[in-house]
């Protein structure tokens, strides 16, 4: 047991509770993360890929929406809220920065929903250029059904050049914002539409990294536990050569001789 002491040392056991977080992060936190960040990719990847194919439907028949109608091409008819346009600022489409134009539509016999028209690019120093209105007479649209975006933290609504801007497609705060109550999930125009502007295009089909991140974590876990034993046991095994007596030397005879008689010199 002696041999084994050292690992009580406050060293060893500052060590000890590092490896144990770690791994204990890296199965709780950090491979989950990556894993359900792969799961979410994937099932977005089969929604758009199997809105490709599906024939459009009634927005209406889809809510209020279920997570298997993200990304489903679907049809409306109503009317563009008239003076209620409000943008989605710091936007990225094909790299560039642009702003989201999005405007309420009343559905004929059903709920309010918003619409995003398209993006425009931003003028001279993120300035907002001249955005034509919707049409003020009742059309059909087409669309691509989405979901909510959370509320950007810290990040409240601005006015500037004489628009209403908020950070993050959110149905309940643009809802706020133009005086109407707007079904949960919102509609992204297709190419061809009334009211549209820039289509905005459908996200690369890529699954990403996250599947190997998140067995790298769970491997990186029971690496650093094995790491830990590995080095515990290398100390032990010095640990025991050091407490071994060194073996003496064997005599030869002329030193037996020397000793008896004397060095000659």
């Amino acid at each position: 047991m002696r041999r084994w002491a050292f690992l009580f040392r406050p060293g060893w056991l500052a060590l000890g509770l590092v490896v144990v977080a770690f791994a204990y992060l890296c199965f709780t936190v950090l491979a989950p993360w990556q894993l359900g960040k792969n799961t979410r990719t994937s099932r977005e990847n089969n929604q758009i890929a199997a809105s490709l194919t599906a024939n459009p439907v009634p927005v209406t028949s889809l809510l209020p929406q279920s997570d298997s109608a993200q990304w489903r091409r679907v049809t409306a008819t109503g009317h563009y809220v008239a003076g209620a346009t409000v943008l989605a600022r710091l936007r990225v489409v094909d790299g560039e920065p642009a702003f989201e134009v999005l405007t309420p539509f009343v559905i004929d016999g059903g709920p309010t929903i918003l619409v995003d028209r398209g993006y425009v690019r931003p003028l001279e120093r993120s300035r907002v250029p001249s955005i034509p209105p919707p049409p003020s007479t009742p059309v059909t649209i087409a669309a691509r059904l989405r979901d909510s975006e959370p509320r950007a933290d810290g990040k409240n609504p601005i006015t500037e050049d004489g628009m209403t801007q908020v950070y993050s497609i959110n149905t309940s705060q643009v809802g706020e914002l133009t005086g109407s109550r707007l079904a949960d999930s919102y509609l992204q125009l297709v190419e061809n539409q009334p009211g549209g502007l820039g289509v905005l295009p459908l996200p690369h089909l890529d699954a990403g990294p996250f599947l190997s991140y998140g067995i790298q974590w769970i491997a990186f876990g029971i690496l650093a536990p094995i790491g830990l034993g590995y080095f515990a046991y290398s100390e032990i095994q010095q640990r025991r050569r050091d407490d071994k007596p060194a073996e003496a030397e064997p005599i030869t005879v002329e030193q037996k001789l020397a000793d008896r008689y004397g060095r000659r010199h």
